[in-house]
């Protein structure tokens, strides 16, 4: 996927780069040009230019514990402002603001691990997801303040986002540093549903010991850069840092900037502060990776390797080889391999295995070299392994390997196998209904999204009434 994605992408092909990363277009140009402006038009097919969809599909958040792609998310890839579009060239500002987002199906259309872009407006919202559940961009969850995870412009800023330019220490461990100390406590009167405390509490250090996995050093940054898209130099930020864990960070403009975690903040008004995105909040996956030796700069993605100039000779992953297998039969050792296409056993004489086929017919036992190609047609050792592609999208992968291990005219038997196979194809049913708009089969009426108060209020009609 990202050997033909990027060569796509570098010849200007992005639909085709976006087909083989498998992400579903949702956006006309044309259309946008009638209705906004081909200024604007152009600044999306700019920024469609140099989508890198495999950069994007490698750095989306995922879910334990099979690394699946998070389900029901909106994430912002860009902001297009009315204030810096002119409507239809005549210097008119746009209706509206739109967003370029990337969608995740809802887990149950997950089919394949497939994602969408669209162009989200904030005065209709909810058009351009009919059934998705939760069509309004999440603010935990945003990419247009890290460009750099999908933008090939911008992905030399990778290495210095991700903090891989501080040094570290002799044991190999992150370093972590802020200026002031962290204090979170129960408060005795909210119980422990309650994650923030106003007031005392201990004190500890924030330190790879206390948050870890957590980019501190780089929160006083990130919590900048996210003031000043909002318009602001100074104001609080709310970190969220792992389960019921929450930190206030006190974002200061002066000659020093620093961060200081906050104790005043209002009570109750927690959940109107501005949130770290979560892209910020942790540490790279692959920088920690790297750091615990558990992967090499060749099992990188050929972008994220070159930003954080850790080049390696790529690795050629070896194929399925066709070859025979060795069985125990009746007290010798006989051959199993591929004859035209077939499974078949390679040290019997055709009368024989069609008398073995027939007592098997007869509900008797055949011998072991036909038991374990049976064995093989319903549940093979390397059954997980198939299920893990088809469970991540890989749909041609998974098929190579059973074509390759049971040959391409190889009928399958009742069994794990061919039930695998089987409800990868109804998923991808159901996601096809679902990109249609559509109840997937015994799910019945879905009930439309229902629009929030601020969303009624920026309504043209609702306008129109007041």
């Amino acid at each position: 996927m990202i050997d033909v994605a990027g060569s796509r992408r570098l010849v200007g092909d992005w639909s085709g780069a976006c087909a083989a990363a498998h992400v579903d277009v949702d956006i006309d140009l044309r259309s946008l040009a009638r209705t906004h402006g081909r200024g604007l038009a152009a600044r999306v097919r700019a920024d469609l230019r140099y989508l890198a969809p495999d950069l994007l599909r490698w750095h989306l958040p995922r879910i334990a514990p099979d690394g699946l792609l998070r389900p029901g998310l909106t994430m912002v890839l860009a902001r297009y402002d009315a204030d810096d579009v002119a409507n239809l060239g005549t210097g008119t500002p746009c209706p509206s603001s739109l967003h370029l987002v990337v969608r995740t199906p809802p887990a149950w259309a997950a089919a394949g691990q497939r994602i969408s872009l669209a162009l989200w407006d904030t005065m209709s919202p909810a058009t351009s997801a009919r059934m998705h559940p939760h069509p309004r961009p999440n603010s935990r969850y945003r990419l247009d303040l890290h460009r750099h995870l999908w933008d090939s412009r911008r992905v030399g800023e990778l290495r210095t986002r991700s903090g891989d330019s501080v040094s570290l220490p002799p044991d190999g461990a992150p370093g972590f540093g802020l200026p002031g100390p962290i204090a979170w406590a129960d408060r005795p009167d909210h119980g422990p549903a309650d994650p923030i405390t106003q007031a005392g509490g201990l004190d500890f250090g924030l330190s790879a010991t206390v948050l870890p996995g957590c980019a501190v050093d780089r929160w006083a940054d990130e919590a900048g850069i996210l003031l000043r898209a909002q318009g602001c130099r100074s104001g609080l930020v709310l970190v969220r840092c792992g389960a019921r864990k929450r930190v206030v960070l006190d974002v200061r403009a002066d000659d020093s900037p620093a961060v200081r975690i906050s104790r005043e903040h209002p009570r109750g008004g927690i959940s109107a502060l501005p949130v770290l995105p979560d892209a910020a909040t942790w540490v790279l996956p692959d920088l920690e990776l790297l750091r615990a030796g558990a992967i090499t700069a060749d099992r990188l993605h050929p972008l994220v390797a070159s930003a954080l100039g850790r080049d390696g000779a790529p690795t050629e992953t070896p194929g399925v080889t066709a070859d025979h297998r060795i069985v125990e039969c009746r007290g010798e050792r006989h051959r199993i391999g591929l004859v035209n296409g077939v499974l078949a056993a390679l040290d019997h004489d055709p009368t024989e295995i069609r008398r073995e086929e027939l007592l098997a017919a007869l509900t008797g036992t055949p011998m072991p070299c036909l038991q374990a190609i049976d064995r093989s047609l319903r549940q093979p050792d390397w059954l997980v392994g198939v299920c893990d592609r088809l469970d991540h999208g890989d749909i041609d992968g998974a098929l190579t390997i059973v074509e390759a291990r049971l040959g391409a005219d190889a009928v399958l038997r009742d069994g794990p196998l061919r039930d695998a196979l089987e409800a990868a194809v109804r998923q991808r049913i159901t996601y096809g209904l679902f990109r249609a708009g559509l109840p997937a089969p015994g799910r019945g009426h879905v009930p439309p999204i229902r629009r929030d108060r601020r969303e009624r209020r920026a309504h043209p009609r609702h306008a129109a009434l007041r």
